[in-house]
């Protein structure tokens, strides 16, 4: 027998032992959609599909990175006196319907509706960064910011130059930034900071070494967004720290983002997710953070849920299931990535069913080749259960947003998809109540108006090479 013949027996030998191996063990560890979509990488390339099932097929963090998270947990709690100073918020009355969806929010994220509270949406990018240098410029004690993508250009070295400032002046700068979303930060402009005075962590450092890493997988990425000057007030939307025309100045196609700045006793929800990933991340725990909030008499109602690998389940995606359940009149939701679960796509049917319209509203032209392409594979099947589906043509729809009826909104950083729910470390907002309703809805039907509605008959003339590009990257949407 020549090598060659022997080296082909041989990888015939391992290919068939590793595709009987996993048909048997793959079920036994992941929901029906994922596991089909890993068996079919692996029956179609045996080795690299078992070696990218090694690395990336488990969402269970190291004991060290679940301990650090529980025991910052613990830590919080023993600040009591913080915590008695915003006790008085943190009941206020809601509608029966609310209350109910309150307390499903507090079981599964920790955290309880906060009264007092004063937000402000934010779409321009560049005004958002200048209020960012502003606040910065005025911060006394600390300034805390959390980014999955952070860069340092002419949009954002306002922010750069404000930190260092504010460094040297002996303000506490603390920097999180995700590794693989901030890498060109992190090599170009964190050792500069770092002379400066500002505290720079690399978040979710990527080894495949997982074993003796803090990261189980190189693709659990810490997608939040999050800023707090003195713990008084925060940022958080779907915003990255980066010019709006990253990767798309070519092609004149901006990102359309919202950040909330937040005043109110809620900082101190947000302070408190930086306060947990930071000391994962760094060991180091923060100490007296939440001063006392200011009692200006403020009407907006919100609770904080921070979600990610961390959770014992994917708490934000049963709260939107739970929203779309108990909807009666309208939805409307805005994400760049739309690719849902089926309890997800369930919901949505029901809603319909029921008479309550529901829109969803996505950019025309993704940014991501299998995200979008997975994304346009659920279209047929969207508007086929009589949803209002919209393209966005002014630019990469980036804001996740999502309204019901005139009382309960989400926003935040998580898009409508697999990932956001399952995989990433993000944090999302809860707005309960008319006003805020009216802020956001606003905003949306702004995209709506930029949009054009897509309509069944003419989703179904697309090209056959489109369709069935969309179909086999669907089959994959559970791992993207």
């Amino acid at each position: 027998m020549t090598l060659k013949l022997f080296l082909i027996l041989l990888h015939n030998i391992v290919s068939f032992v590793i595709r009987i191996f996993m048909l048997v063990s793959v079920p036994r560890w992941h929901p029906p959609a994922t596991a089909m979509a890993w068996l079919l990488v692996i029956f179609i390339w045996p080795v690299p599909g078992f070696l990218f099932y090694i690395l990336l097929s488990s969402r269970k963090l190291p004991q060290k990175r679940t301990q650090r998270h529980e025991n910052s947990i613990a830590k919080l709690m023993e600040e009591n006196d913080a915590i008695e100073r915003i006790r008085e918020y943190t009941m206020p009355q809601l509608p029966e319907k609310l209350e109910k969806f309150a307390r499903l929010g507090q079981s599964l994220a920790d955290m309880p509706v906060m009264g007092g509270n004063k937000i402000k949406p934010i779409t321009n990018t560049y005004k958002l960064f200048e209020n960012i240098a502003r606040d910065i410029d005025r911060a006394k004690d600390h300034v805390h910011l959390l980014y999955f993508i952070m860069n340092e250009d002419k949009a954002t070295a306002c922010i750069i130059q404000a930190l260092e400032r504010a460094a040297r002046r002996g303000v506490s700068c603390r920097i999180l930034a995700d590794s693989i979303g901030s890498k060109t930060f992190l090599k170009k402009t964190a050792p500069r900071l770092r002379k400066a005075g500002v505290k720079v962590v690399e978040a979710l450092p990527p080894s495949l070494f997982r074993r003796f890493k803090a990261n189980a997988r190189f693709d659990l990425r810490n997608h939040r967004k999050i800023m707090v000057i003195d713990g008084i007030k925060a940022y958080t939307g779907s915003h990255n720290l980066i010019e709006p025309t990253y990767r798309r100045k070519a092609k004149g196609l901006p990102w359309c983002d919202i950040t909330l700045s937040v005043e109110g006793p809620v900082v101190t929800q947000i302070q408190r997710v930086f306060v947990e990933d930071w000391y994962v991340e760094t060991g180091e725990f923060l100490q007296n953070t939440i001063p006392q909030p200011k009692l200006d008499p403020r009407d907006v109602l919100i609770q904080t849920v921070p979600s990610g690998p961390c959770y014992p389940t994917e708490n934000y995606q049963r709260l939107v299931a739970a929203a779309l359940h108990q909807a009666q009149r309208r939805i409307v939701i805005t994400t760049p990535y739309l690719i849902p679960d089926e309890a997800l796509l369930e919901a949505m049917e029901v809603a319909v069913l029921g008479g309550t319209q529901v829109q969803l509203v996505v950019p025309e032209k993704p940014d991501q080749f299998l995200a979008g392409n997975a994304s346009k594979a659920y279209y047929e099947q969207i508007l086929d259960i009589g949803v209002e589906l919209y393209l966005y043509k002014e630019g990469i729809l980036h804001a996740k947003t999502m309204t019901i009826d005139d009382d309960l909104t989400f926003f935040g950083t998580s898009n409508f998809d697999i990932r956001s729910f399952e995989l990433n470390f993000e944090i999302n907002l809860i707005l309960y109540g008319r006003n805020p309703l009216l802020d956001i809805r606003h905003i949306q039907e702004t995209y709506i108006d930029s949009s054009r509605k897509l309509t069944l008959d003419e989703w179904k003339k697309r090209p056959l090479y489109e369709e069935t590009i969309q179909n086999v990257t669907k089959l994959f949407s559970p791992l993207l």
